[in-house]
C-alpha cells in the first residue's frame, strides 16, 4: 500500500486545536491527581494532630475522645403513639373529653358550656389522679422572688420576660411547673387497637 504524504493536511482546524487542547488539560489533571498524596475529602485534622501528638498519651487520648464527641450523631428517641392513643381513650370514658372538645359550642348559652365544662374538669382529674402521680416542679410559692444559680435545669424551668446575661438568674415564680414521677396506664392486650379511642355505640 502507497501512502501519499501530500494528502495530508497541512494546517490545523479550530475543531482538531479544541481536541488536542482538551486532551492536554486532561492529561495534566490526571498526573496532578494522582500525585496527590491525599484526598481533601478525606483528610481529618484530628487525624493530623493525632499523628503531631507523636509520644504523648495524655495529649492523643485528650484528641481521640473530642474526636469521638464531634462525629457521634445525634440520637433521636422515636415517640410510639399507643401510650397517647391510651390516654386519650381514657379521657374520653371518665370525662367525654373528645365528645366536648370536638363540639360546636356557638348554639350553648355561657351556662351550658359552663354546666358540661365542669363534667370534663371532674373526669379529666380523676383520669390523672388514677394513672399519674404528679408533682410541682419548684416547691416555693407562686408570685415568690427565687433565684436560678448557674447550671440550673434548663428543661424544668423556663425563662420568660427579659432573658440577658448568665446564670444565676432571680424573677417571679410565676407557675410552679408539673412533673410526672409515677405513670400507672393499664395494660393493652395483645392485638388491641389503640387507634379507636371511643368505640361506636348501637343499642338494641
Amino acid at each position: 500500500m502507497n501512502i501519499n504524504l501530500n494528502e495530508f493536511p497541512v494546517t490545523i482546524d479550530m475543531l482538531h486545536l479544541g481536541l488536542a487542547i482538551l486532551t492536554v488539560l486532561f492529561f495534566i489533571l490526571y498526573i496532578t491527581k494522582s500525585k496527590s498524596p491525599v484526598n481533601d475529602e478525606t483528610a481529618n485534622p484530628i487525624i493530623d494532630e493525632i499523628k503531631e501528638a507523636g509520644e504523648q498519651p495524655e495529649i492523643v487520648e485528650t484528641l481521640i475522645k473530642e474526636a469521638s464527641v464531634k462525629e457521634a450523631p445525634v440520637q433521636l428517641k422515636e415517640a410510639t403513639a399507643d401510650a397517647a392513643l391510651q390516654l386519650l381513650s381514657l379521657l374520653q370514658q371518665d370525662a367525654r373529653f373528645i365528645d366536648f372538645v370536638q363540639e360546636d359550642l356557638s348554639e350553648y348559652s355561657d351556662a351550658d358550656i359552663g354546666a358540661a365544662a365542669r363534667v370534663v374538669h371532674e373526669g379529666s382529674k380523676k383520669t390523672l389522679n388514677n394513672y399519674f402521680t404528679l408533682e410541682s416542679v419548684r416547691t416555693e410559692e407562686e408570685e415568690s422572688r427565687v433565684t436560678l444559680a448557674e447550671g440550673f435545669n434548663a428543661s424544668e424551668v423556663r425563662l420568660t420576660g427579659n432573658v440577658v446575661g448568665n446564670a444565676p438568674f432571680t424573677g417571679t415564680l410565676v407557675h410552679k411547673g408539673w412533673k410526672v414521677t409515677d405513670v400507672k396506664l393499664p395494660k393493652l392486650a395483645e392485638g388491641h387497637d389503640t387507634s379507636i379511642v371511643a368505640a361506636a355505640e348501637v343499642e338494641l
